[in-house]
């Protein structure tokens, strides 16, 4: 962490404590400053779990009330926006989960993993790469098209793609999150990344 972030990462902790006091004495005006500060963060978080602006919306509020109901045991170990993040997370899986309850898609379409011979090689020709191209993946003219391939994985990858490689939380917390093993969520997340490869290829062979 350079100055620059220290210098934020220490604004926003000192701004956590100005704000628990009146949060947790109820003040109106404490709720208004985090919904406004942190809402458009929770929302984007919530949206790209569930794809929905409606769903995302009511996640996001029922994160708000969730986390003004428990701010009394907020510990301060992390950061508000932080503890924030994990409660709307939380929000958005479980409708999630209510989602694929009524609609199962646990396995991926086919064609999206690779297949091997008995020699253990790929059954069908994969490209590498160029560093180019994957510089390209992370840069502004691929992010719709990575983010419209991601939108094309069932909810049960896509949610460990997006929790482990964007939001960034480790398998631990990740599985705690899904209610699965950190084991699975490894599996899950290699099978999850092969397919958006699948998906990505077209798009990046294409530029090289």
């Amino acid at each position: 962490m350079n100055a620059a972030e220290s210098s934020v990462a220490s604004d926003v902790v000192q701004g956590d404590r100005a704000l628990l006091p009146a949060l947790r004495a109820g003040e109106d005006w404490a709720y208004e400053v985090v919904a406004h500060d942190y809402g458009p963060r929770m929302f984007a978080v919530a949206r790209r779990l569930l794809r929905s602006d409606d769903d995302a919306q009511d996640a996001v509020q029922e994160a708000f009330l969730s986390a003004f109901k428990a701010i009394g045991s907020f510990d301060g170990v992390c950061s508000l926006p932080t503890w924030l993040h994990r409660i709307v997370v939380n929000a958005a899986l479980m409708r999630l989960r209510a989602r694929r309850r009524r609609q199962r898609e646990a396995t991926l379409p086919d064609g999206l993993l690779p297949t091997f011979d008995d020699t253990g090689h790929h059954t069908r020709p994969v490209a590498a790469w160029s560093d180019d191209a994957c510089s390209r993946a992370a840069a502004g003219e691929m992010r719709a098209i990575v983010r419209a391939c991601i939108d094309q994985l069932p909810d049960s990858y896509r949610t460990v793609l997006l929790l482990r490689d964007i939001d960034e939380f480790d398998t631990e917390e990740t599985a705690r999150m899904l209610g699965t093993t950190p084991a699975n969520v490894k599996t899950r997340l290699h099978r999850a990344r092969q397919a958006l490869r699948t998906l990505l290829e077209p798009a990046m062979t294409a530029q090289q």
